[in-house]
């Protein structure tokens, strides 16, 4: 009856149901949660291709069924942490339902260049289900795949042609997409015919040739798209292409987020906090002697280097200092093991294209610095890029009080909710430590400040340069100009940077966490100090929209120093 116990995850393969005098039995929500992210994976692990309807339907069914069983749940009864967890969970699949549109979307975009994709996923969906393969039948299938294929080249390169001086019938950016669309079906055609060929004698006589001359024409297909029309060559630098996602869907990674500012709030805050920092960044520059010229005093700070070969050894010793300076000022528990579990790696040039500065890999530091492989202007832009200073205030953002403590942290406190990760913690946790540190006097001088500072106007420019690519109001080359001419970076830098905003391998909101997150947590303290007791979530309801902690902001004081040590 209606006292049925519905959350399977509690107990396993049974149908127990609850006498109808009895009250209804407790939730324990961890394990849900844990019943939730198994489900997922298993779902998303077993539908691996991202543009088949199949994946997208039922990802939205698998969302729509969770939705369901948390209706069953007695939120009233649920303690705070318990609470929590309900939200993020109906969060999480009422963001998945929009997802999957937003998907669905998109892959109609590459339907016209991509007519073919369906009967390539199909093959591959048939042997997922162990359905029986007739070879005679699959070699004509086969056969008509490549003639579709090759016909489809034929009329976009013949829409091309008609063009000439005109627009292209087709963006860059959608070629470039369904390109990397193309590769991701060549290989799951490859994997769909090494399944049964060998295993099946008869399907290998009938198919090979038909599945090589369909294989080619479609690896020869998505190099068309690539170089053909989206214009970009084969050895060139990956390229500074992306696909806007536009307002409707950044609104709706915000309220995945639960980030209650608008898009021009969130634009308005990046530029008051570039404000202060340009501030501070010449008080800085008037202690090394440049009056207000705080440019001229970075461009000293970035010639500040480490010796070639040297640079693991730096980064080392300031984890080490940092470190220090945390247990000096009894600033955070650092475990044991964190503190013995980390290391630095140093990265190839491949990964320097995206990553100029560094990275955590977990346990390690990724670290950049020039390479012997690398062109004599690229060397001197790394080295500028990884100088001393601008090291140092990084190297505490990557392992402790950073990435590596936040990381071994989570792995032992509440792991269950991994599934809700997201950056505005991941990212933010790294910037309130920058905020921190700097106010508690880590910076040694001015050089540190400025290094510290010239990372910190970074934060606050990517928001601006990544809320307005995907809003469609910036495009990558002006990306790059910005973080040179606002920020001083390096060309090359900025060039990287950008290439990974713009890349797809981050949420379109990952650039704006780093500030936002920072300041969020910043927020938070303030309000935990004051009143230590946090409000209840009292239904489900209300907790839909909360009302957000102000961002302290420094023009609300007529100080322009940093915010007081508690707000923090």
């Amino acid at each position: 009856g209606q006292n049925r116990i519905m959350l399977c995850a509690l107990l396993l393969f049974s149908s127990y149901e609850a006498p109808v005098d009895k009250p209804k039995a407790a939730v324990e929500m961890p394990e849900l949660v844990r019943r939730y992210s198994t489900d997922r994976q298993a779902l998303e692990g077993f539908y691996f291709i991202d543009s088949a309807e199949s994946r997208l339907k039922r990802i939205e069914d698998f969302s729509k069924d969770w939705l369901g069983q948390l209706k069953t749940v007695d939120f009233d009864g649920l303690d705070q942490s318990g609470k929590i967890d309900y939200v993020l969970l109906r969060n999480e699949n009422e963001y998945l339902i929009k997802k999957a549109g937003f998907e669905r979307a998109r892959a109609k975009q590459t339907q016209e260049l991509l007519p073919f994709a369906p009967k390539i996923i199909g093959l591959e969906e048939a042997r997922w289900k162990v359905l029986p393969v007739d070879p005679e039948k699959a070699a004509g299938e086969l056969d008509s795949l490549a003639k579709e294929i090759k016909e489809q080249r034929r009329k976009l390169q013949e829409a091309m042609d008609k063009a000439k001086d005109k627009p292209k019938p087709v963006s860059p950016e959608l070629a470039f997409r369904a390109s990397n669309e193309a590769k991701e079906l060549s290989a799951t055609f490859e994997k769909w015919f090494k399944h049964y060929d060998g295993f099946k004698p008869l399907f290998t006589w009938w198919c090979r040739k038909p599945y090589e001359a369909a294989k080619k024409e479609l690896d020869d297909y998505a190099k068309f798209l690539k170089e053909t029309v989206a214009g970009v060559k084969e050895g060139e630098d990956d390229p500074l292409i992306g696909d806007p996602i536009g307002k409707e869907e950044l609104q709706a990674e915000l309220d995945h987020e639960m980030i209650p500012y608008s898009l021009d709030e969130l634009i308005k805050i990046a530029e008051r906090e570039y404000a202060w920092c340009e501030a501070e960044m010449k008080k800085a520059s008037r202690e090394m002697g440049f009056k207000d010229d705080w440019r001229k005093a970075l461009e000293k700070v970035k010639n500040l280097h480490a010796e070639p070969g040297e640079q693991d050894n730096l980064v080392a010793d300031q984890a080490r200092e940092a470190i220090a300076f945390l247990d000096k000022n009894d600033l955070v528990t650092i475990e044991p093991l964190a503190r013995e579990t980390w290391r630095v790696d140093m990265m190839d040039a491949k990964q320097q294209r995206s990553l100029p500065f560094a990275a955590y890999g977990g346990q390690k530091m990724l670290v950049s610095f020039p390479l012997d492989s690398m062109d004599h202007e690229t060397k001197l832009m790394s080295l500028r890029g990884n100088n001393i200073h601008f090291t140092r205030a990084i190297t505490q953002h990557e392992l402790i009080p950073g990435h590596h403590l936040q990381g071994y942290m989570a792995q032992r406190y509440k792991s269950y909710r991994q599934v809700f990760s997201t950056p505005f913690f991941g990212e933010g946790w790294a910037l309130y430590w920058e905020f921190l540190l700097y106010e508690m006097g880590f910076p040694r001088g001015p050089e540190d400040k400025i290094g510290m500072l010239f990372w910190r106007m970074h934060r606050a420019a990517r928001i601006v340069v990544s809320l307005s690519f995907h809003l469609g109001k910036m495009k990558p080359q002006e990306m790059i100009d910005y973080l040179v001419e606002k920020v001083g970076h390096e060309r090359w830098t900025a060039t990287s940077e950008v290439r990974r905003f713009i890349g797809g391998q981050y949420s379109p909101l990952y650039q704006c966490a780093y500030m936002i997150g920072g300041l969020q947590l910043r927020a938070l303290f303030k309000e935990f100090s004051k009143n230590p007791s946090p409000a209840p979530l009292d239904s489900h309801e209300s907790s839909k929209n909360p009302s957000p902690a102000p961002l302290d902001s420094h023009e609300s004081s007529k100080n322009p120093s940093p915010a007081p040590l508690d707000s923090h």
